[in-house]
């Protein structure tokens, strides 16, 4: 007798088990086995793919600032990103501009400028490994306004991933005083401290507030605040700088929605430290634009750096999938 492909499957021990749903296209199988993993995995898929897009717009970011101010490419870069969630906003009008936090969304807006401005200039001015690697001090940040301002529980493994991860940041600044003394490092300590209590907001927001909507306050506000700075040193761009400009653009809006909906998924402190794999992308692109390698004791501090991310990540898939059974279990005996 012929089994269809919808009949239940013998498993070798004698009972059946439904085999795996195989209808609609590839994009939707793929959807629907991603919503099955558990929150945290789910968040952390999200935060490695904004870590890439990231990694990218700093690069051009930085290319771009060797002839243009940063305010300039702050300006241009929101407008372009609004232009792009313009359709969404329109048609969704006036629910996609609506916020239940606007005092939350005015301090991601201010936070956020301060973040940009301060780590857009250390990316410009130095390395792009070092810029990239002491931004990475943000982990401390996001660790502890997750416990202040969301309640999250921070165990022993967590905090340890943590500090291992730190540690690899400082064997890549060479723990000598020479590099924390520079004023562009101390512009990507306080970026960094910005960025960490923009995430913790975010996660906040997306409580109550659609990620179209927080991206759209973030880009509008923004601009608003670096246009009169961008008008005053304002360059005009070549047609190729137009054309990094658009890129810069687009790849922001990518990267920013893959980090909102990675908030939105897991818990800040399960999946902050995976960022750091923005280093590995800066340490290639950094040699392949600008020939810039990496000291050995950045490719060091990279080795640890990616060791507690990958630790992380699989202790927070296997915990999911322990909490998974437990919840199982429960339902059973009830």
């Amino acid at each position: 007798m012929d089994i269809s492909p919808k009949d239940p499957v013998p498993d070798g021990t004698g009972n059946k088990t439904e085999p795996p749903d195989q209808s609609g296209t590839p994009v939707q199988r793929l959807h629907t086995l991603v919503s099955q993993l558990p929150s945290n995995t789910i968040g952390a898929l999200w935060i490695l793919q904004a870590a890439f897009l990231f990694s990218i717009m700093v690069t051009l970011i930085k290319f771009l600032g060797q002839d243009l101010s940063v305010f300039q490419i702050l300006v241009v870069r929101q407008f372009i990103m609004l232009a792009i969630v313009a359709p969404k906003i329109l048609s969704g009008l006036p629910t996609s501009l609506a916020t239940k936090r606007p005092g939350l969304q005015i301090t991601r807006i201010i936070v956020a400028t301060t973040a940009m401005l301060l780590g857009f200039t250390a990316v410009i001015e130095m390395p792009l490994a070092d810029a990239t690697a002491i931004s990475f001090s943000k982990t401390f940040f996001v660790t502890l306004f997750a416990i202040w301002f969301l309640g999250e529980t921070v165990g022993i493994h967590r905090w340890g991933a943590t500090i291992v991860g730190f540690i690899g940041v400082l064997l890549m600044l060479r723990p000598d005083g020479e590099g924390l003394v520079d004023l562009y490092a101390l512009f990507a300590i306080a970026s960094a401290a910005c960025a960490g209590l923009v995430m913790i907001v975010v996660r906040l927001l997306t409580r109550t507030d659609a990620p179209v909507t927080i991206l759209t306050y973030q880009a509008l506000g923004v601009g608003l605040i670096m246009l009169v700075p961008a008008l005053m040193t304002w360059q005009a761009p070549t047609l190729e700088q137009w054309g990094l400009l658009l890129a810069v653009g687009i790849v922001s809006w990518a990267a920013q929605m893959s980090n909102i909906q990675a908030f939105k998924a897991g818990e800040a402190t399960a999946i902050a430290s995976l960022d750091y794999t923005r280093l590995l992308y800066a340490t290639i692109l950094g040699a392949l634009v600008f020939s810039q390698w990496p000291r050995l004791e950045t490719l060091i501090g990279a080795g640890v750096i990616i060791a507690a991310s990958i630790y992380t990540v699989r202790r927070e898939a296997k915990r999911g999938r322990e909490l998974a059974r437990a919840a199982d279990g429960r339902g059973y005996s009830n």
